[in-house]
């Protein structure tokens, strides 16, 4: 029989039970679908971290070199414009670029609200308004005031009760920061969202381009290295921490310590790879249940369908047909399950990562669309192999009997 004749055959036999066929195939189509989401969700998670911290859009790596001083109150200005050109000018082979880096979210400082120093306090730098804040005293900032380097300032609730017992006291006061002074213009509560407390649950919030102007603009206690591509960047990173100890403008007043994204990332990718592959075996064991239902169906149809494999042995097909035929029908029964999972897979796990946090979306590669058809296919195979086998192997004469 040609392939062609063989798969028209098997798709019709599947079509005469086609609730048996459908009730066998859920077990395969769950179980894919239980790897898939778990891939695509691990996959989208990795896709984030490296987005995040290993390169830029161009393929080159980063690194970060931070600097913390020995005093809170020092006034060690971490990195300067000299600095980096001396790390530019050193390192130039391996390091494109050397810039301040300038913290936005949860940045360390010590304002001072009304008349009293308030230590380890944080804000939250912002380029425009934001709605992902309750107002409850007071107005929001605004986007003129944001571009424009307005010297106004947005105050959490739980500072503002503690520095002026209600939140309504604390609008029009004034907080100096460096070398500026706000002006509180309203009072927040950050939304019940982890993504948003991360960003918005600072002690104040206020505009970037205002904060980080001046000398604020040049100097820093940490800076950003992108390397180029092909370099070491790891250890490139610490012979630059080593330079910076013994040359650095702020080498007597506090400690440096660098971070490599690049290798970080590595260590939690791996993690992540380990995870999703032991949840994925724990999910592939439906996959094996399923298997187990596929043969006791084939078992079953073979059994029923003695006589046509009479009829068909007697006008001439071979004991291979008769085999590749139910074979095929178990093949063509897992992987219409499985490709079924893939897109119920797909489906579930897009939906799941819009109730993420940190704007992680599911990644579907080629490579999990194979996973899931060579997967199911492979369950056809070899679940279906000892029915069809014993179909084949069915003596002519017994059946005319």
């Amino acid at each position: 029989m040609r392939n062609a004749e063989l798969l028209r055959s098997a798709l019709q036999s599947l079509r005469a039970n086609p609730k048996r066929s459908f009730l066998t195939t859920i077990g395969i189509t769950i179980g894919i679908a239980a790897v898939i989401t778990i891939l695509a969700l691990g996959n989208g998670v990795k896709k984030r971290l490296s987005d995040e911290f290993n390169t830029t859009q161009n393929g080159e790596q980063y690194t970060y070199l931070y600097f913390t001083p020995n005093d809170s109150q020092s006034a060690a200005s971490g990195f300067t414009e000299t600095d980096l050109n001396a790390i530019e000018e050193r390192f130039g082979a391996k390091v494109k670029k050397a810039a301040i880096s300038h913290e936005t979210n949860n940045a360390s400082v010590s304002p001072l609200v009304g008349n009293e120093r308030v230590n380890n306090a944080t804000i939250s730098l912002l380029k425009r308004p934001t709605s992902k804040i309750s107002i409850i005293a007071g107005r929001n900032l605004t986007t003129n005031e944001l571009l424009t380097e307005e010297p106004v300032i947005l105050m959490k609730e739980s500072l503002a009760k503690k520095q002026y017992q209600t939140v309504q006291n604390a609008v029009g006061t004034s907080v100096s920061i460096g070398d500026h002074d706000y002006r509180v213009v309203g009072v927040y509560r950050s939304q019940a969202n982890t993504y948003n407390d991360n960003k918005y649950g600072a002690d104040l919030i206020g505009g970037t381009k205002l904060f980080y102007s001046g000398t604020t603009a040049t100097t820093g206690y940490g800076i950003k290295l992108t390397f180029y591509q092909g370099a070491n960047a790891g250890k490139v990173t610490k012979k630059i921490k080593k330079y910076m100890e013994k040359k650095g403008t702020s080498a007597h007043d506090g400690t440096y310590m660098a971070v490599d994204a690049g290798a970080e990332l590595t260590k939690v990718n791996n993690m992540i790879t380990g995870l999703t592959a032991f949840i994925s075996a724990i999910a592939g064991i439906s996959l094996f249940i399923a298997g187990i239902g596929v043969m006791n169906m084939m078992y079953i149809s073979v059994s029923e369908r003695t006589q046509e494999i009479g009829i068909r042995l007697a006008v001439g097909a071979a004991p291979k047909n008769v085999m590749a035929q139910f074979l095929l029908e178990a093949i063509v029964l897992t992987v219409g399950g499985g490709l079924l999972g893939f897109v119920i897979g797909w489906l579930l796990a897009g939906i799941i990562s819009n109730f993420m946090p940190y704007h992680i979306h599911a990644v579907i590669t080629l490579n999990s669309f194979l996973l899931a058809f060579g997967v199911s296919a492979s369950v056809g195979i070899i679940f279906g192999i000892l029915p069809a086998k014993q179909a084949a192997n069915k003596n002519l004469i017994e059946i005319l009997r």
